[in-house]
């Protein structure tokens, strides 16, 4: 399975505009493609990010999209206001304990490793960290993206409101950093955010 993530820089006031857009008009327009098997977006509202992902059955089925989501994602940029930068992912875990719904938010850790060591951070996320994520109370999900030409990965754990969010913020800092030393990987940041469309069907790969 892959992943095709769009960040963009939006103006905050136009967060809401650019939500239902993504809601109403992208996702329908993305269900017509062949191999495309979700959609997930979330925002943080004091800074304007705002993030969309989607996910592909294959690593061909995402490339063969590229110019028809290209379209799609220029439009929502511009209702945002800001501009997209894109990047591609595998997706090397996949995780669910229970849905989402309204209220549900993100914390997102964007990490570096050596590309060669990546299947050792994958283990490590995998085996040593997700065990304990999925003993937070309100813990609805998690996922694990790689990147394995960049050694770039991204992990993402969601909660079922902002309380349970904030009350797993300092164990979770205590796993990021036990497992990031253990796989020898550098965090490169770290973000919460509100959950605002969550249609993925991507089947678990724990």
């Amino acid at each position: 399975m892959y992943a095709r993530s769009t960040t963009i820089q939006a103006n905050p006031s136009s967060i809401d505009a650019g939500t239902a857009h993504v809601r109403d008009e992208v996702l329908p327009a993305l269900r017509q493609l062949d191999g495309f098997i979700g959609l997930s977006m979330m925002v943080d509202r004091d800074s304007g990010r705002c993030i969309a992902t989607s996910a592909w059955q294959s690593e061909d089925a995402m490339r063969a999209s590229a110019d028809q989501v290209q379209q799609v994602r220029n439009r929502a940029a511009e209702i945002l206001g800001g501009t997209a930068e894109v990047e591609e992912w595998e997706i090397a875990v996949m995780h669910r304990d229970q849905p989402t719904h309204d209220g549900a938010c993100v914390r997102s850790a964007w990490l570096r490793t050596d590309p060669n060591r990546m299947d050792d951070l994958i283990d490590t996320y995998r085996m040593t960290a997700l065990p304990q994520i999925e003993t937070f109370q309100g813990f609805c999900s998690a996922s694990f993206m790689v990147n394995r030409t960049t050694g770039r990965a991204v992990s993402s754990a969601c909660f079922e409101s902002r309380a349970a969010l904030e009350a797993s913020r300092a164990r979770s800092k205590e796993i990021r950093d036990a497992g990031t030393q253990q796989a020898n990987a550098t965090v490169l940041e770290v973000g919460e955010f509100e959950l605002v469309v969550a249609h993925l069907r991507v089947p678990e790969m724990a």
